[in-house]
């Protein structure tokens, strides 16, 4: 029997009428970045600007965040505001809310996925590092939610979360980003019963392995994760997350409330974690080896804001 390999998920211009955010402004945290578009978030804001909305989106560096904001423009011809904001300081975001509601007036969608990451068993983790990113990415989250929810309840909007599907399997190396992706996934199920009743959807977006991102380029093991792995033949797009992006935003998906969407082709089913038990019996080796980068957990390098 042949293996099956599935083909290449359609771009959403072949998929969604071009008008169909017309008027709606969306509010996205996450990785936004001009390095070949390599982010999750800088795709998902793309195909929002493809099909009418206009953006606000954060990051720390604002040079950064305004240029990538002028290409989105420039490749869409809608509207972009690149604004600097640091995700764990509720003021920032307020701040950053406020700025978003004097350019445009109103938010309709908001994309929670600003996130950091790196590799480290709970022995080698301080406290410190594993706080880093539940700050980014669980309270990075709640202070998106607090600023934003007046906004959407005039606007009966939509909020996305950016989690995964580490937490679903125990994944070794990945404690602090379980917990803060679990946690997120907890908070947009409150956030989906609380303000159900005011007109707000939430819902989670759970990319398994993503190809082109940076995180499978720098956090995935050499030669131990491939595609043909997954049950499908071939990993998530951002393709793929950019449908169920545009999907969830639209009156077509108006009763998905309080949802988790996997989007990894039943790879966490069958996928063995990253060499396991030989990365966490051999973790000094893999240093040794290259297949991680050797640097204080505490001091590990966060992916941007």
């Amino acid at each position: 029997m042949n293996r099956f390999h599935l083909p290449e998920s359609p771009e959403t211009k072949q998929t969604f009428p071009a008008d169909l955010l017309t008027g709606k402004v969306a509010f996205v945290t996450g990785e936004i970045s001009l390095r070949g578009s390599s982010g999750i978030c800088m795709n998902q804001t793309l195909s929002l600007m493809q099909h009418g909305a206009n953006a606000f989106i954060i990051g720390r560096n604002l040079d950064k965040a305004q240029r990538a904001a002028g290409e989105l423009s420039n490749q869409t011809g809608k509207k972009c505001i690149g604004h600097s904001c640091d995700v764990r300081n509720p003021h920032s975001v307020q701040e950053a809310v406020n700025a978003a509601i004097n350019h445009f007036g109103r938010i309709d969608i908001v994309i929670c996925g600003a996130a950091g990451n790196f590799l480290a068993p709970i022995s080698a983790m301080s406290s410190n590092a594993f706080k880093a990113v539940i700050d980014i990415d669980l309270f990075g989250t709640y202070n998106t939610i607090k600023a934003t929810i007046d906004h959407l309840r005039k606007s009966r909007g939509a909020y996305i979360h950016i989690t995964a599907t580490l937490h679903e399997k125990g994944t070794p190396l990945q404690v602090h980003v379980s917990a803060a992706k679990a946690g997120i996934e907890a908070l947009s199920n409150v956030l989906a019963v609380e303000e159900g009743i005011n007109g707000i959807r939430s819902n989670c977006i759970a990319p398994g392995p993503v190809r082109g991102t940076e995180g499978m380029q720098k956090l995935s093991f050499k030669g131990t994760t491939t595609e043909d792995s997954s049950p499908l033949g071939r990993w998530c797009t951002f393709s793929d997350i950019n449908n169920l992006t545009l999907f969830l935003v639209s009156d077509a998906a108006n009763i998905l409330n309080g949802q988790v969407f996997r989007v990894d082709g039943g790879e966490r089913h069958v996928q063995p974690t990253n060499d396991y038990p030989n990365n966490i019996i051999n973790f000094q080796k893999m240093i040794d080896d290259g297949l991680i980068e050797n640097r204080d957990a505490s001091k590990q390098r966060q992916a941007k804001l």
